[in-house]
């Protein structure tokens, strides 16, 4: 094990606790924008090369503090050029870095291509976010927490057990789950590759899929209570969607918006970010992607509430 040094003391306990608490992976994306992404044994030519901070961590704490304006961010980045780079890019979009580890590591490192059409091959090089521990880490009763797979799972794990609050766990990329991470769950978001791949979700309390441009719906122990629609939108990269979904319906279910209405916002959030080039797109406040009230005597949509 490395040598993980913070950053800097914790927050005051005075100050205003974060919106929500991401404990996750930080990376530098190096992305090939690509007519077509090759296949296998294929080299594919006139790409032009995008350099820009990323990790699914680190863009759900962006993406969170953009939208909710308080964030906070627990990883580990190298001592490194790039790990200034990524420092300097989440502080400067309102996230509290102060839980970022620096370790001899480098910092991880994501290979990716986008196509025209916005699809994505993505290989990811760990490098510090192996490092990531919530060893020191102040969780308060009142916290919400935010988890993917891009740590190590044992991570993941101690983290669900500190978490004495709402935890969310974006369960990507795909592997094996361990009972009682999903039972410690209070929602999981996946897409539904990662569903078909993780059959432990099929009975877990609370369980978000989305499906790309036909919606994303809200499953309990398996049975759908709540979807909606996608919006359109001329996709540029999918790169950082999926991780702005995942903010936004955290941010929202746990403000005490319905499983519809909360699906709703999350889908026009990862919609603006699939129309923005960036792993971490500029996004408005949560409230301007709610969808406007219904009118009283209005009748609701099939399959609305």
């Amino acid at each position: 094990m490395s040598t993980f040094r913070r950053l800097g003391p914790s927050a005051p306990a005075e100050s205003p606790r974060p919106a929500l608490t991401v404990v996750g992976s930080i990376n530098i994306d190096l992305t090939a924008v690509c007519e077509r992404l090759p296949t296998p044994g294929e080299t594919v030519g006139g790409a032009t090369l995008q350099r820009q901070p990323g990790g699914k961590g680190a863009n759900q704490a962006v993406a969170a503090a953009r939208l909710a304006g308080r964030a906070r961010m627990i990883g580990a980045v190298g001592e490194d050029p790039d790990g200034d780079v990524v420092l300097r890019g989440m502080a400067a979009a309102g996230v509290d870095t102060t839980g970022v580890g620096r370790v001899p590591a480098p910092t991880g490192t994501a290979l990716i291509a986008v196509d025209r059409d916005g699809e994505n091959t993505i290989v990811v090089c760990t490098g510090a976010n192996a490092e990531v521990s919530v060893e020191d880490v102040d969780f308060a009763p009142e916290d919400v927490v935010l988890c993917q797979l891009e740590i190590e799972l044992g991570t993941v794990r101690e983290t669900a057990r500190r978490t004495t609050g709402f935890f969310a766990l974006n369960a990507a990329p795909a592997m094996p789950l361990p009972a009682d991470l999903v039972d410690r769950c209070d929602l999981i978001v996946v897409n539904e590759t990662e569903y078909a791949l993780i059959p432990e979700l099929a009975d877990a309390k609370l369980v978000a899929v989305t499906y790309g441009a036909e919606g994303s719906a809200l499953y309990e122990h398996g049975r759908e209570v709540a979807s909606a629609p996608a919006d359109e939108v001329a996709v540029v990269s999918t790169v950082g969607a999926g991780d702005a979904f995942c903010a936004a319906l955290v941010l929202a279910l746990t403000s005490g918006l319905d499983h519809g209405t909360a699906l709703r916002a999350a889908n026009a959030v990862g919609a603006h970010a699939a129309g923005d080039p960036s792993s971490q797109p500029d996004l408005f406040p949560l409230a301007h992607y709610l969808p406007p009230p219904r009118d009283a005597g209005s009748t609701p949509a099939p399959g609305e509430a």
